[in-house]
């Protein structure tokens, strides 16, 4: 066997080991308080940036470039995967997080930009990011490096993502869909592993959000106000 599902083995030994008994009030039904759907990249540690390590605290999910929606016969929806606690466990919380340096978002202003050659699979999540993305473009401030321009798009895709779940008459009332990005490349004045929010609900500017929500200002930050 690889050596790598060797150590990934031996990881979970001692894994199983320190949750034994976390399971107990779990076994049979789960109520988490919130769902999170960031993106599906080694370096965002999903439970452990927030510093959870009990079983049924977060519904996650993951995917390239942190989408909520997803293609069916019946057209653009919000993915099922995000819809299933909402709507069957009573979650209350929606948190879309985007990253610093996000992949899927570069490869998509690429494709913009000058176009890529990627396989089936990967198109059509790519196809699930630029039309929403197209229209930053001639909106970004001038000057930027590329790494910039990145950064400030997964903002702008983090701001689709929560339109998409404050438009959708699938997501129960109530619910309250907050768009974050978690920094670990020095993008934003703070610590690295540190998550800022960007949008509470539609609401996007920081003024307003930091006079709302006054306990948490300092961790409410953007890059790109537009």
């Amino acid at each position: 066997m690889h050596s790598t599902v060797v150590d990934l083995l031996r990881g979970n030994a001692a894994h199983a080991e320190a949750f034994d008994a976390r399971f107990d009030d779990v076994q049979d039904a789960q109520y988490p308080a919130a769902v999170t759907v960031c993106c599906a990249d080694s370096r965002v540690l999903q439970d452990q940036m927030w510093n959870n390590d009990q079983p049924g605290e977060l519904f996650t999910c993951s995917n390239i470039g942190n989408r909520v929606r997803q293609s069916t016969d019946s057209g653009t929806v919000v993915s099922g995967d995000v819809l299933f606690p909402l709507q069957n466990f009573d979650t209350g919380v929606a948190v879309v997080v985007g990253h610093t340096g996000c992949g899927a978002v570069t490869a998509a202003y690429d494709d913009l930009t000058e176009g890529v050659t990627v396989s089936p699979g990967v198109r059509h999540c790519l196809d699930s990011l630029t039309p929403h993305l197209e229209s930053a473009l001639d909106r970004l401030p001038n000057g930027l490096d590329r790494a910039a321009t990145v950064n400030r798009l997964v903002e702008y895709n983090v701001d689709r993502q929560i339109d998409a779940l404050c438009e959708s008459d699938e997501v129960p009332d109530g619910v309250d869909p907050v768009g974050c990005v978690y920094d670990f490349q020095d993008a934003y004045p703070g610590r690295r592993g540190e998550v800022y929010v960007v949008n509470v609900g539609g609401e996007r500017r920081v003024d307003e959000l930091r006079h709302r929500h006054p306990g948490v200002s300092e961790r409410i930050r953007r890059l790109w106000e537009y």
